[in-house]
């Protein structure tokens, strides 16, 4: 979850209550020092892992009143708003983030999911042509790219950009089933049925991929 990214690794083995207990705490701390930005976004993390949207939107925009630049605040409030499906707001959010800070893949593949939201297909790509430009060694943004390419019917290209990935993670099985995925959409159950192979060949079970056979035919 995001707070792992305030946190810490050891943020992601908290359960429920003790996110809540940390709350406490945190509400406690941010009342004996309420200008501390540190302590608001730790409390941002905690709502964002509570599912408190409102709440994480209200601190994030506390801490941008103190630093309209502050690039944590301006993620997670676009996140939050994400989740909310205000999705105007989250672009605009993304946006600023993108002006101060334009090499950040985590905010660009944020800025096409909210274009894709508002029905901004073209925009949307232009975002994950981007991340693909600057990051070019990042499968995360090839599979991105892939995944609206497959979206908007544009197979081949999304068959190029999930090998890309798959080259990058070649251990990756959701980039292979993917990749599956667009070569049925484009026909290609032979050549399907083959990268199925190779996964067995690889050590996937076979009985994971009993769907996926299925669709290939006999």
């Amino acid at each position: 979850m995001v707070a792992g990214l305030l946190l810490g690794g050891g943020a992601y083995a908290q359960t429920a209550q003790q996110w809540r207990d940390s709350l406490s705490v945190l509400g406690r701390q941010i009342a004996a020092s309420p200008h501390s930005v540190d302590l608001r976004l730790r409390k941002v993390a905690v709502n964002l892992e509570l599912a408190q949207w409102d709440y994480a939107v209200e601190e994030c925009g506390t801490v941008l009143d103190k630093d309209a630049q502050n690039l944590a605040a301006l993620f997670y409030r676009a996140y939050a708003n994400t989740q909310l499906r205000r999705y105007e707001l989250a672009r605009n959010d993304y946006e600023e983030f993108l002006r101060i800070a334009p090499v950040n893949l985590e905010a660009r593949l944020g800025l096409a999911h909210t274009y894709l939201k508002l029905d901004q297909n073209n925009q949307a790509m232009d975002e994950m042509n981007r991340a693909v430009e600057l990051f070019p060694d990042s499968a995360t943004a090839y599979a991105a790219r892939a995944a609206l390419e497959k979206e908007l019917a544009n197979y081949h290209a999304a068959l190029y950009d999930w090998e890309n990935a798959i080259r990058l993670e070649p251990t990756n099985a959701d980039f292979k089933i993917s990749r599956v995925d667009v070569l049925l959409a484009m026909g290609r159950k032979r050549d399907a049925r083959a990268a199925l192979d190779g996964m067995v060949k690889e050590g996937t079970p076979r009985g994971l991929l009993r769907e996926w056979y299925a669709r290939c035919g006999k």
